[in-house]
């Protein structure tokens, strides 16, 4: 795993499509509760950088290893919500995953331009 040092490229943290921050809001809202954030994170291109330089955002995300990985992430993601809303029992209606997956598909599309 790549230390950053002085890396002025903003990145994308390895969990990119599971929101560790809306994770936190969401906790924060229902139970008053706030977790500390990390100070480093990984990216998806290896780093460990300080979590002030990452983003979710496709347009703030400036390495293009981390916006590669995000890309695939978010597709693949997108793949998986639509597997999900076939299968027998699921709590997910088609409708629902369309949406899910579209909302994902147009963050690859996003994270796939370079602005």
């Amino acid at each position: 795993m790549a230390e950053a040092v002085n890396d002025p490229h903003v990145h994308v943290g390895k969990d990119v499509v599971h929101g560790d921050a809306a994770a936190r809001n969401l906790l924060a809202s229902t139970f008053g509760l706030v977790g500390e954030l990390p100070n480093t994170v990984t990216t998806g291109c290896g780093s460990t950088v300080p979590y002030a330089m990452t983003s979710p955002r496709p347009e703030s995300v400036t390495c293009l290893p981390c916006r590669e990985y995000a890309r695939a992430r978010h597709l693949r993601l997108a793949e998986q919500v639509e597997g999900l809303a076939r299968m027998p029992g699921s709590p997910v209606t088609a409708a629902q995953a369309h949406e899910a997956a579209t909302r994902h598909r147009d963050l690859a599309n996003r994270f796939g331009r370079l602005t």
